[in-house]
């Protein structure tokens, strides 16, 4: 199962550097806030109708969770819009580097201190390893 589940996620990655790719052209002919809004659009349309086939009847509302789990509908759209603008000026591998880099030094604070109500895993000398390489790939991406 978390060999499917990492098969998964590194598909989702895939797909992330296909959408900087596609933003970075429709940004430049209709402005980054149109391409970010015509982006958040077709998947809340494609959403919609996901939950309206997919999604159980009786799960709780929307309206009785927390409002800090709502912060990530204004991340995703700076995060397009940071794609939209970073894209074409320094192309998608170094702008999915830059990416992956600051959620890896992030996710290892989130998980560290076990924040959001996700499972505590502390830090060790492995994971600080494979940020560095992270950042070591940025570098030698930048100046290149």
């Amino acid at each position: 199962m978390q060999l499917l589940l990492i098969l998964l996620v590194v598909l989702g990655g895939m797909s992330l550097s296909v959408e900087a790719g596609l933003l970075g052209p429709l940004g430049t002919e209709v402005g980054g806030l149109w391409a970010t809004l015509s982006i958040f659009g077709v998947g809340a349309a494609l959403t919609f109708l996901l939950m309206l086939f997919f999604s159980p009847r009786n799960s709780p509302s929307f309206f009785e969770q927390p409002g800090w789990t709502l912060i990530g509908g204004v991340l995703g759209p700076i995060y397009v819009v940071i794609l939209t603008f970073a894209t074409p000026s320094i192309g998608i591998a170094l702008t999915m580097v830059g990416i992956l880099a600051g959620q890896i030094f992030k996710s290892l604070i989130i998980d560290h201190y076990g924040w959001f109500g996700v499972p505590h895993r502390e830090v060790d000398k492995k994971r600080i390893i494979a940020l560095l390489f992270i950042i070591a790939a940025l570098i030698l991406m930048a100046e290149g």
